[in-house]
């Protein structure tokens, strides 16, 4: 009787642990909902920006590189690559076996009028079943180029845009809606999910009452409550500080006088009580453009104590300071900035309006690569376009050395981008630089 009971006891042990085991293994089914703050006007992967929700659009349009999480440059639509002598000249293997959604083959013609309607500074062209892409001159960084959402390439027929992603596009409505289907042709394998839905223009407090609410499965999470929602047990995914919070001068300094002042400013911002107190210790106080954990060498930029050149500054100095009018967070921000900048002598009169001598602007970084996101930042700043020699650390140093040293520009803080998960998600990442990965994300029945 015993032997019998110590059978059926690990009979039931050994049943016990093989449902446990099931019920944990991915299974297929289910649509994850998510909000975004973000209006997008276009899924056109052309029209994407970097102040888009981060990885969306790779979910219809791949590239034929993608990034790791230390900004490597990885196979994706292009099975291998390589450069002919001098870094001008690039060949790109386009993977075989691979099919648009619609069911027609991806092949190099496919592939070169994309990358043609993505960037009209290449020269990109079909040779057999490889692409070739031909810079104006020598770059280094054209595979980690493409690896950006706006170089996914999308097969165009009759106004519809087609992709080789694990989903496809269901309905599209500009600025409020878009809903995602599983592509069950993926040549990768089907995506677990059976749809992505995605509501577009919802500001932070309903995004988390329609959480709260179980009406949606992924919020965004303001820089400044990343702290406070953690506090309150929910899950959260937070990024690497991927985001820059600078002040930008609409032009060149004119003078000496103007120089020491823009020094001075920079020297009297207090980017720790900034950070800790509006920012609730969401970011990072910093000097540089890029972030510690990119280029390693963030540290070494200090400002320069502006103490002396306080007595340098012109008295009288009153400048303009804008602000995005619509963030609660940046007028608080440029508020205590215009503060600080009294201690240095100078007087900066806050406003809205489009009219300014500098403004207050957050800039997502473009990318995980670091010369790639030192470009980026540099275009939308409109700022000189680094060159680089080579690939080593001490030539990105020097580009970006160079960019500060022009004076338009004064680092205040690197911010860090979150989202909040309701129960039951599993799988689901987000890169160092905010990029969301859905593809292999499953969903649960959520615990009682």
């Amino acid at each position: 009787m015993k032997r019998f009971s110590l059978l059926l006891l690990v009979a039931s042990s050994l049943l016990w642990g093989v449902v446990s085991l099931a019920a944990q293994r991915p299974h297929y089914g289910g649509t994850l909902r998510i909000e975004v703050r973000e209006s997008l006007q276009s899924f056109d992967p052309v029209a994407v920006t970097s102040a888009g929700p981060k990885g969306l659009s790779l979910l219809v349009f791949e590239t034929l590189v993608q990034l790791d999480d230390r900004g490597r440059s990885r196979p994706l639509l292009a099975s291998s690559w390589q450069a002919e002598p001098g870094n001008q000249r690039w060949r790109f293997q386009v993977r075989s076996g691979v099919s648009f959604s619609d069911g027609t083959p991806l092949d190099a013609a496919a592939v070169a009028a994309s990358l043609r309607n993505s960037n009209s500074e290449w020269k990109v062209v079909a040779a057999g079943d490889a692409v070739i892409v031909e810079t104006e001159g020598p770059d280094l960084f054209v595979p980690a180029a493409l690896a950006q959402a706006r170089h996914g390439i999308a097969r165009r027929s009759n106004g519809a845009l087609v992709g080789t992603g694990p989903f496809t596009i269901r309905e599209w409505t500009p600025g409020k809606h878009l809903a995602l289907a599983a592509n069950d042709q993926y040549w990768a394998g089907r995506p677990f999910l059976d749809a992505v839905d995605v509501d577009f223009g919802k500001n932070d407090r309903d995004q988390m009452m329609m959480l709260d609410l179980a009406r949606t499965d992924i919020a965004q999470v303001a820089t400044e409550n990343i702290h406070r929602t953690q506090a309150e047990s929910r899950q959260v995914v937070v990024s690497q500080p991927a985001e820059l919070m600078a002040l930008v001068f609409s032009r060149a300094p004119q003078s000496d006088d103007e120089m020491h002042a823009r020094k001075a400013l920079a020297f009297a911002i207090d980017t720790t009580a900034l950070n800790n107190v509006v920012m609730q210790g969401g970011g990072e106080p910093t000097a540089a453009l890029l972030p510690n954990w990119m280029s390693g060498y963030a540290f070494i930029f200090k400002q320069e104590d502006g103490a002396h050149l306080a007595t340098q500054v012109k008295r009288n100095q009153t400048w303009t300071l804008s602000f995005d009018a619509s963030d609660p967070v940046a007028r608080v921000v440029a508020q205590r900035i215009a503060l600080n900048a009294r201690d240095a002598g100078i007087t900066l009169a806050t406003s809205g309006s489009e009219n300014h001598d500098l403004r207050l602007v957050r800039i997502p970084l473009a990318s995980s690569e670091t010369h790639i996101a030192l470009e980026g930042l540099a275009k939308t700043l409109q700022l000189p376009i680094p060159s680089f020699k080579d690939a080593s650390v001490e030539d990105l140093y020097a580009a970006e050395k160079g960019l500060l040293e022009s004076q338009r520009i004064i680092p205040v803080l690197h911010l860090r981008s979150a989202l909040a998960l309701r129960p039951g998600i599993h799988d689901f990442t987000i890169s160092p630089d905010a990029i969301r990965h859905l593809q292999n994300v499953w969903l649960s029945a959520e615990k009682p």
